[in-house]
């Protein structure tokens, strides 16, 4: 009998223009030194929000992530014809009926000063948009309270709204929050373990970092030709290269989340995989606009861990003789698949593919398939089918 699919593997090649997909906070593009080398860096964090929001497209559902959930309830609340002032009391109170710690917002023209009702919960809130409107709703049914409650002024002050039914609120999930996961640990049990695991992408040869010296001009003045020079001047970092991308989704983790419903697990492994695919980081993106898709794609279902190739990469892939990292990129993934499958055995791979732009066959990445699509398709035919579904069912 076949072991069961655990967890699906997606390795990603892809070649990356002039660009700076994710700055650090000096606006610096990111870096990694390995294999004693430096490598321009794409971190997990801004890789898995690129996802995540082509993936809320897909499925037709959002997450709201926030500190200003009062906010948005005030905003629904003057959007149902509450009056502004009572609607900003409502959501001061539901804000602040959680158990999360809170602050009141400084005045933006005197920064001595505390804005009331306007509350910023300690911690950031992961709910689903939904929740927005069902915090509102509560605050209609107890509208009469609010009416003749004091204003929120100070930490220590206490909502009018019931603690149990808000935190019920901010414990409801939808497919972003079983896929992605949530961390609120001030709220019982609103904790939701992703089912998703990113890895930082990085170049799989040595990059160099580049300023780009920019100058603007001055239309009036280039107009009018009365003076000289630019009207502003500067520089940015950027690079190019190209990029070893690396995620998993354990099924499990999955199947945890939403009850060990396969049609919804196979709706949300769907989307993850393809927004993974396609998605790209927009920082610098008016500027540089390096829209490419990968080069190559594997997907590996596995039953028993998940496996990274970046060791594929820890010796610098050298250019070939024609130039370009690409060509040789792939070949190297190829190779050092098919060594670690050997390595390991491979009767632990429930099923392999890959599609690319790639003319040549590769060995050690199973089945060629001629899109994206078919290749999602395979390995969730493979991964949920009923005789490997262990993991999901």
């Amino acid at each position: 009998m076949p072991a069961p699919a655990r967890f699906i593997d997606v390795h990603i090649v892809q070649s990356v223009p002039f660009a700076n997909l994710n700055r650090d906070d000096t606006n610096s593009v990111k870096t990694v030194q390995y294999g004693n080398t430096l490598r321009t860096r794409v971190s997990s964090q801004s890789w898995k929000r690129a996802t995540r929001e082509v993936f809320q497209e897909r499925i037709g559902q959002a997450a709201l992530r926030t500190r200003r959930i009062g906010e948005r309830v005030t905003q629904e609340l003057e959007g149902r014809g509450w009056p502004p002032a009572l609607a900003q009391r409502a959501g001061g109170h539901a804000a602040a009926a959680s158990s999360i710690k809170f602050e009141l917002a400084k005045d933006p023209a005197d920064n001595k000063q505390f804005l009331p009702n306007t509350v910023l919960t300690n911690a950031m809130v992961y709910v689903p948009e939904a929740a927005v409107a069902e915090l509102a709703d509560l605050a209609e049914q107890h509208r009469q309270e609010l009416e003749s409650a004091k204003d929120i002024k100070k930490p220590a002050d206490k909502s009018v709204l019931p603690k149990d039914a808000v935190e019920a609120v901010l414990r409801s999930r939808n497919g972003v929050i079983n896929l992605f996961g949530r961390m609120l640990a001030e709220v019982d049990d609103a904790g939701v373990d992703g089912a998703v695991q990113v890895a930082h992408a990085m170049t799989t040869h040595e990059t160099d970092v580049e300023l780009d010296y920019f100058s603007a001009v001055d239309d009036i003045t280039a107009a009018w030709k009365d003076s000289t020079g630019s009207g502003h001047m500067g520089h940015t970092e950027f690079s190019a290269g190209t990029f070893y991308r690396y995620a998993t989704v354990d099924l499990r983790d999955l199947a945890t989340n939403i009850g060990g419903e396969v049609r919804a697990a196979r709706e949300l492994i769907a989307a993850f995989l393809a927004s993974y695919i396609e998605s790209l980081p927009q920082a610098k993106k008016n500027s540089t606009a390096p829209h490419t898709i990968p080069d190559l794609v594997h997907i590996s279902v596995r039953s028993d861990r998940p496996l990274s190739y970046a060791a594929a990469f820890e010796k610098p892939v050298r250019a070939g003789a024609p130039g370009g990292f690409g060509e040789v990129s792939r070949a190297e993934l190829a190779t050092y698949a098919q060594a670690a499958n050997t390595l390991l055995g491979t009767g632990r791979i429930v099923t392999s593919g890959w599609a690319s732009l790639e003319t040549k066959d590769l060995t050690g990445l199973g089945t060629r398939h001629e899109s994206f699509d078919d290749l999602i398709t395979a390995a969730l035919d493979a991964a949920l089918h009923p005789a490997h579904d262990g993991a999901a069912a």
